[in-house]
């Protein structure tokens, strides 16, 4: 009978614990976060924004039931992130799901929301078929609008919804002024890049001999790719900008290399000399990497034409970032026909520090010079290491207040093109720009989001011996796991054993 009664005790407590910790849970929303990078754990900046809510935000989101693991997943991963914005708003942020496979009037209302359907394949008695699904959400502040037609999973998710809320509620903008007016890139070049201001900044083409624009209303001076010279009265209007404590950030070619022709030359525009003027030395050379890009070229073999992909070293991929907020969180950006930077101080009180580097085998060609396609490089072609591709320079640049450069020494690594030649770039090529120009001038720490969007791990860029180990260890740790529990249980069976057979044993 007492047996009995504790039993039921037991099994009372413990309905009893179910039930609280579902009443906590409820209440209480917590998500622990093991990953390395922190990507399911809010940033500092999405937690600012979120304080500073005036207005509730409703979030709607469009997401079809009833779909593949993959999927399901995605969908609770973006209702605990909304339970986490929600708490973390005091209950400004308001979400809701809908089905749009539900009816046709909701697949109608989901599309002129502004989300598209996706197609997934579904498996079905070993039949692979294609679903139609919907993977989107609606923010809504106060009369304003996003949409997010696609959400993607990890710390992507947070940036859409963060970058999202932020565009609707920041009320003034801070300016940041594009030149032109020397060969540069229009802004319709540069695509992607603008898509990605515009979320924080009014960005606008400047030109630096109108007279009616007053420089001084802008945060931050971009320069991209410049092929002409610059007159001193412009260089001088950069360095009164300096002056006023505000910043520049200039992505600069000082050669060109052309395929078609397959030559390279030296290029000048005046902004190199004035650079010299503040230490900073972008050389008028050709960085070789054995890390690298590749590309097509026409090879004949017998009678035939084909084409084949070469490893190009004057296209180096860079991998070596320094720890900075404007490098944290970047994989690997493609440059083209860049230069290495170098630094004297001379008396100034000028700070120096180096954000990309070339890899351990890398060097220099002077322009200028011819190509050779099909060379076949050796280890000897690259006798120097860790060149800087990317250089921040801040203190006393002009005048006695304190301004800050950051210097690209390629031009062309964040354009789109235009017309038929428009392409998409990478994105840590886009990252790494927008990146500076967000350091410059942006204090809300968006940043921080940006890179932690795009930190991966490429099992491909693994030493080989860390790759082996990580293959043995999933192989063989199950193994060991099941191994030892067994060993675990049969020592613990066989000691009950040898209690139960010793005479005083009750």
């Amino acid at each position: 009978m007492n047996r009995s009664k504790s039993i039921y005790t037991y099994i009372l407590l413990i309905a009893g614990a179910i039930i609280l910790v579902n009443l906590l849970g409820d209440r209480f929303f917590l998500r622990l976060d093991f990953t390395a990078d922190k990507r399911y754990t809010l940033s500092e900046a999405t937690k600012n924004i979120l304080a500073t809510l005036k207005e509730p935000v409703t979030v709607t989101a469009y997401i079809s039931e009833e779909l593949p693991q993959q999927f399901s997943q995605l969908r609770r991963d973006f209702r605990e992130e909304l339970i986490e914005y929600s708490n973390r708003s005091n209950g400004k942020v308001i979400f809701d799901f809908i089905n749009p496979n539900k009816d046709d009037a909701t697949e109608q209302k989901t599309m002129q929301e502004g989300i598209s359907p996706v197609l997934i394949n579904v498996r079905e008695k070993d039949q692979v078929k294609q679903q139609k699904a919907y993977l989107g959400a609606v923010v809504q502040y106060g009369d304003k609008k996003e949409v997010i037609p696609f959400i993607q999973s990890g710390s992507a998710m947070e940036y859409s919804l963060s970058t999202s809320i932020k565009k609707m509620t920041v009320e003034n903008k801070p300016k940041i002024a594009i030149i032109q007016g020397h060969g540069e890139p229009s802004l319709n070049a540069m695509a992607q890049v603008m898509q990605s201001l515009l979320v924080l900044y009014d960005a606008e083409p400047v030109t630096l001999d109108d007279i009616s624009v007053s420089l001084g209303n802008y945060k931050t001076l971009v320069i991209v790719s410049p092929k002409d010279s610059f007159p001193p009265s412009h260089l001088a209007k950069l360095d009164e900008f300096l002056s006023t404590g505000k910043n520049i950030c200039i992505a600069m070619n000082r050669v060109n290399g052309n395929l078609q022709t397959v030559s390279g030359s030296a290029v000048s525009t005046g902004l190199e000399q004035w650079l010299e003027g503040k230490g900073l030395r972008v050389n008028p050379d050709f960085i070789i990497d054995q890390n690298c890009g590749s590309v097509m070229v026409n090879q004949q073999q017998g009678g035939m034409t084909f084409q084949s992909n070469m490893r190009f070293p004057y296209l180096p991929l860079i991998t070596k970032f320094a720890q900075h907020p404007v490098t944290k969180g970047l994989n690997s950006v493609i440059l083209q026909f860049a230069s290495s930077i170098d630094f004297s101080p001379g008396g100034n009180a000028i700070t120096f520090t180096s954000l990309a580097n070339t890899s351990e085998k890398s060097g220099t060609e002077n322009a200028p010079l011819t190509f050779n396609i099909t060379r076949n490089w050796q280890q000897q072609d690259f006798p120097r290491s860790n060149l800087t591709v990317c250089a921040l320079v801040s203190g006393k640049l002009s005048g006695n207040m304190t301004s800050r450069m950051i210097i690209i020494s390629d031009g062309d690594f964040p354009l789109n093109g235009e017309g038929q030649q428009a392409r998409q770039i990478p994105g840590d090529n886009l990252n790494l720009l927008v990146n500076s120009i967000d350091w410059l001038s942006d204090d809300t720490g968006l940043i921080d989001l940006r890179t932690k969007e795009v930190s991966s791990r490429p099992i491909d860029q693994m030493e080989d011996g860390k790759k082996a180990f990580l293959k043995y260890l999933n192989f063989l740790l199950p193994i060991f796991l099941i191994i030892g529990t067994g060993v675990v249980r049969y020592q613990s069976r066989r000691n009950l054993r040898i209690r139960r057979m010793n005479e005083n044993y009750i």
